[in-house]
């Protein structure tokens, strides 16, 4: 943090302290999806050239804080990362095959919401 980044007319800090949680608080991020999310998550936020400075993952919750460059929407970065995320645990840690649509979001898989 109190690093200034630059584009090629600006220079930015932009970070964001997010809140993730499952449907119906559900302590589904615990164990061995715990070890291998925080780096799903950062692989995802590089893909949007962000980075997550901080994660913290608590049994029904996830804290993050992520730094988006003003190029990006908010939205968007947060939206692909919690759809890709969620894709990533239906097909690795619930065996689904399908990565699309909302009936398998409510089943037992984590879909977050966010603040």
């Amino acid at each position: 943090m109190g690093t200034v980044k630059s584009l090629s007319h600006s220079k930015w800090e932009c970070n964001y302290h997010i809140t993730w949680i499952p449907k119906c608080r559900k302590k589904s991020i615990y164990g061995n999806l715990r070890k291998h999310l925080g780096d799903v998550l950062k692989e995802l936020a590089k893909q949007k050239e962000s980075e997550v400075l901080e994660d913290h993952f608590m049994s029904d919750h996830i804290h993050m804080l992520i730094s988006i460059p003003p190029k990006y929407a908010v939205a968007n970065v947060v939206g692909f990362i919690k759809g890709k995320s969620t894709i990533y645990i239906a097909k690795n840690y619930f065996g689904r095959r399908n990565g699309t649509g909302q009936a398998f979001l409510g089943k037992g898989v984590p879909c977050f919401y966010s603040w």
